[in-house]
């Protein structure tokens, strides 16, 4: 059994991260000092690992002990060097991606006097709590509209909400024009908005009265939101359909308001997200109808063509794109037959997405998803040595990796949700596997719902949608923790170092057992 090794690579994602989320108000003369820094070290360390070589060299005696001492200490410097360049490094990408990530938004004009809005959607509408319409807008333009004189139109930038609510009465049925408008046009459309701006610290929102599509998105986004619509067309009017939308293509406009509440209370929400685990399994799939007729590199680069044209489909979600990107990358080491170490391949798909879309280092479900896999990579081998021969296989694999992740995110959930939900660990290992029956059967029953054969396919589906619902209830009833953030974040820690101790002395021990003569 091996551990995790401190790779260059972790070094710099964890440097990144200090940099992105502890110090992205840091000064440009601290990353400077920061960079100029590293190239000192670096050149020090260079100078000093040469010298100790040449010395090695010259030497008369051939001491084996002192010549293994020697190279321990020349490996010794050269990692040292390497690792604290990278760490500096690491740090300047952090600090740079946080600055660049930054949403400024300018508005040309007081924010008092806006009355209109203009500009393009950045993602598709999501119908919230009470039917409440929410997008999010990219700014090109602000109006203000005085009582006296013309009509002010200034250039805009940045990304404000754009919030629809709930209307009662007669204007109920613009809503609806509104929500029929912003499905039927999707993201990439330009939109001009009437209405009235709030303003919450640095946080805009403003609550549209009316809606214009003032250009239509492209070709290509046109097609995306009409295959949308007939999905959301196909599973329209199934008690069950909502989650095959959530768990298949991220809409979780039809989802029942008590299913998500139910779930959120089992802490089991991340299962509605999409995730790995939904990429996982639609990658086993591909693997599994393209690995024999094309061999296994061909059905590789097919499957990373169709990820990558799902994650297109799907949306921007953070934690999707964290999935894609380390599939595409342990596709390349297939291809290229590098070493795969899924350590690095996390902490190079952490630096790679920071750098492509850095606001999106701010989401919450970016951090629980590279958390998560961490905590997941770091403990879930020790973990299974732990309870080995207490626990059968069959439950133990799984458990190792819920625990993995729920040490990892238990700090962050209590700082964000005020609880945390340790049943959801034990309900994980009934649900999880429900859920990917409940998805191959929703994807079989889109396939066969083309030539019109998929009813049977109803009943099954509806039957695991109880059973999930039912067993989430009853895990939901359990109450969680509710204690400080920091007190749960001490705990997690200690805990983890506990277990890594533990593997410690355990492979120490298997070192100094020695085999009996034969």
């Amino acid at each position: 059994m091996k551990s995790f090794n401190i790779t260059p690579l972790l070094c710099a994602a964890i440097s990144a991260a200090i940099g992105f989320y502890f110090l992205s108000s840091a000064h440009i003369a601290l990353t400077i000092t920061v960079l100029l820094s590293a190239l000192f070290t670096f050149s020090f360390f260079c100078v000093l690992s040469s010298k100790i070589t040449q010395k090695k060299f010259i030497l008369i005696e051939f001491d084996e002990k002192q010549d293994r001492r020697g190279a321990n200490r020349i490996c010794f410097l050269q990692i040292a060097t390497l690792c604290s360049a990278v760490c500096c490094a690491g740090l300047v990408l952090g600090i740079s991606a946080a600055n660049a990530g930054k949403n400024e938004i300018k508005f040309g004009i007081p924010e008092n006097k806006i009355t209109a809005v203009e500009g393009i959607l950045l993602e598709d509408p999501r119908i919230i709590s009470n039917g409440n319409i929410l997008v999010s807008l990219a700014l090109k333009r602000s109006f203000s509209n005085p009582k006296t004189g013309e009509k002010i139109s200034v250039s805009s930038s940045g990304e404000i909400t754009l919030f629809f609510p709930q209307e009662s009465g007669s204007k109920s049925s613009m809503q609806n024009s509104f929500t029929q408008k912003l499905r039927e046009f999707g993201r990439g459309a330009s939109i001009y908005a009437d209405g009235n701006l709030r303003a919450r610290g640095k946080d805009y929102s403003f609550n549209a009265s009316s809606l214009h599509i003032t250009k239509p998105a492209s070709a290509i986004e046109k097609m995306r939101t009409n295959i949308r619509l007939n999905l959301i067309k196909r599973f329209d009017k199934k008690a069950w359909g909502g989650l095959a939308l959530a768990l298949l293509v991220g809409i979780r406009d039809n989802l029942d308001n008590n299913f998500t509440s139910v779930y959120r209370d089992a802490g089991l929400s991340y299962i509605l997200a999409l995730s790995g685990m939904h990429l996982a399994i639609i990658a086993a799939i591909i693997t599994f109808l393209l690995k024999k007729p094309l061999g296994l590199k061909a059905s590789s680069i097919t499957g990373a063509v169709i990820i990558s044209l799902y994650c297109l489909f799907a949306g921007p979600m953070p934690s999707l794109i964290r999935s894609a990107i380390m599939y595409l990358l342990g596709v390349m080491t297939i291809l290229f037959a590098l070493p795969k170490k899924s350590l690095s391949i996390l902490s190079l798909s952490f630096l790679i997405q920071i750098i492509m879309n850095p606001s999106s280092g701010n989401s919450l479900s970016f951090i629980l998803s590279y958390l998560a896999l961490l905590g997941i990579l770091i403990t879930s081998r020790q973990v299974s040595s732990l309870l080995g021969g207490l626990i059968p296989d069959f439950i133990l694999q799984p458990l190792s990796l819920s625990c993995g992740a729920f040490l990892a995110t238990a700090g962050v959930c209590s700082y964000f949700f005020g609880t945390i939900s340790p049943m959801g660990i034990i309900t994980g290992l009934l649900i999880v596997p429900l859920t990917t029956v409940f998805m191959i059967g929703a994807i079989i029953y889109l396939v066969l719902d083309l030539f019109s054969i998929s009813a049977f396919l109803s009943y099954p589906l509806s039957w695991l949608y109880k059973l999930m619902e039912i067993i989430s209830s009853i895990a939901g009833n359990v109450p969680g923790v509710k204690t400080k953030s920091v007190i749960v974040l001490v705990s997690s820690i200690i805990l983890l170092i506990m277990i890594a101790v533990y593997d410690y002395r355990y492979r120490k021990s298997l070192v100094k057992i020695k085999s009996f003569p034969i």
